[in-house]
């Protein structure tokens, strides 16, 4: 190990023994969070328009703070961003991030002064706690990358307002920095294109050992790298390169294509942040599922997901849960969210310690004949197909056909861009077919019923999702693909990409 790794090492096992702490204590410590946020927020205008001064139990705060969204919660976000103090948390946010969202237009999300280094703290911990669990701190004695969003922040009455990627560039120490890579100037370029090509420029040739950032867009870097040098693999150029960081989407489908333009598998971790807040994070290697974050200002709560649409849905917290039940995530957070549904489902699988993975969205679904598919099934559904049968998939998004040209039934339409295509389509389809109806009960009740036929799959041309996502001015950054729709709108759009 180098100078900055060995210096480290003591520090990295100290944050391992606290995270196994956080996790041992994870309903106490989410009960001494419930109380500490009622008790911090009782004078703001939300404390005292929701009777905070009454909260004596769990009980009361379910029947005096209602689930919501953000339209809900806007008004209060309103008067926050007029610069009035104490609405949702005592004084003004340190920070807005800002996220653009699909039903509520551009969303600003407030981080405290409280919640702000949690961020970047969990971040740093994740990583800590690798290094300590496999012996891996050789990243720390060379380059690191962070693909991430314009670090260059506007103001809403005064208060730094940015995408959470480019805040967290603000937040990096200056121990750190020294590491970091892309530069300030380049990280600042806001098209996303021209942003990669000079990253490429200045990381070619660099001692390159983590890179962290969003799947798609990262094979997007590795692509041009590999043009740019003419190597075969990334191995070739950053030959120290040993752990990739990835959040906000499923590693899976897209692991076959990276690790071949790597060259070899190599070690990752995987993080759960959003800007309400750094969920959870991988906390073994290997391990099924993310610890749940319970100790850092956030209190939890989860709705089974078939009710989160009900006027009184049922409502949980950390010591109730149960392994294997699709949960709508609500947050109550030290920013001074309350109640709010972030759009996520998750799953346990494990309660001890709590780990979950996440199994979709709450608005991506399809539900066109009361079949209720969820991304974690149309995912376990393609990917060992396609494993099997040594295909890789570079990205695909599913929708309902409720009324076909060609065939007399409906079906589930699967748009799909392969890296290498299957040499029978008409037989991996079935396959993939097979697996879903064993995912869902309801999807296989209706192939059966004969209500509906097997899946279709369309196979679409070479960056196909690329060009859809710059279509839309959503290449790079945190954007993702939804998986499913339960509509039309994508994959309408998607028909003019097919082979």
């Amino acid at each position: 190990m180098g100078f900055r790794s060995t210096l480290l090492r003591p520090f990295a096992h100290f944050v391992a023994r606290r995270i196994r702490r956080m996790a041992a204590n994870a309903v106490s410590d989410q009960e001494k969070i419930f109380r500490q946020l009622v008790a911090r927020a009782g004078n703001t205008a939300f404390g005292r328009d929701h009777r905070f001064s009454d909260i004596k139990t769990y009980a009361d705060f379910v029947r005096c703070v209602p689930v919501r969204d953000y339209e809900d919660l806007k008004p209060y976000i309103e008067r926050v961003k007029t610069g009035e103090p104490d609405v949702l948390w005592p004084g003004q946010p340190a920070y807005f991030a800002k996220t653009s969202g699909t039903t509520s237009g551009v969303k600003y999300i407030p981080m405290s002064r409280e919640s702000t280094p949690l961020h970047f703290g969990t971040a740093r911990d994740a990583l800590f706690n690798y290094f300590a669990c496999t012996g891996n701190g050789r990243w720390l004695d060379g380059k690191l990358i962070f693909l991430s969003g314009s670090p260059e922040l506007e103001e809403t009455a005064g208060i730094p307002t940015g995408r959470l990627s480019g805040i967290s560039n603000h937040l990096v120490p200056a121990w750190l920095r020294t590491n970091q890579m892309p530069s300030w100037k380049t990280n600042c370029i806001e098209d996303w294109e021209e942003k990669v090509e000079r990253v490429v420029d200045e990381t070619t040739g660099a001692d390159m050992r983590l890179i962290s950032g969003i799947p798609p867009w990262v094979q997007m870097y590795y692509e041009r790298l590999l043009a740019r040098t003419g190597k075969r693999t990334i191995r070739e150029i950053f030959p120290d390169f040993s752990v990739f960081v990835y959040g906000g989407v499923n590693f899976e489908p897209y692991r076959a294509k990276l690790e071949a333009l790597v060259g070899e598998r190599i070690d990752t971790v995987e993080t759960y942040p959003a800007s309400e807040g750094f969920i959870a994070f991988q906390d073994a290697f290997p391990s099924e599922g993310l610890l749940l974050n319970t100790d850092a200002g956030m209190f939890f709560e989860f709705v089974p997901a078939d009710e989160i649409f009900k006027e009184h849905p049922t409502r949980l917290w950390l010591q109730d849960v149960q392994v294997g039940v699709n949960y709508a995530l609500i947050l109550h957070t030290n920013a001074g969210l309350w109640g709010y549904n972030i759009g996520d489902t998750v799953q346990f699988v494990s309660t001890n310690p709590y780990r979950l993975v996440v199994s979709g969205r709450i608005k991506h679904f399809i539900s066109a004949f009361g079949e209720h598919v969820i991304g974690k099934e149309v995912e376990e559904s393609l990917l060992p197909v396609a494993n099997a049968a040594g295909v890789r998939i570079v990205e695909f998004t599913v929708a309902p056909q409720v009324n076909p040209v060609d065939s007399d039934l409906p079906y589930h339409e699967w748009f799909v861009e392969f890296d290498n295509p299957p040499a029978n389509l008409a037989a991996f389809a079935q396959d993939v077919d097979t697996r879903m109806r064993a995912q869902n009960i309801y999807y296989d009740d209706l192939i059966v019923g004969n209500i509906l036929r097997p899946l279709v799959i369309r196979p679409l041309r070479r960056d196909a999702f690329r060009d859809y996502m710059k279509s839309e001015g959503k290449l790079g950054g945190q954007n993702k693909v939804p998986r499913l729709a339960n509509d039309r709108k994508i994959a309408s759009v998607l028909e003019a990409y097919r082979q």
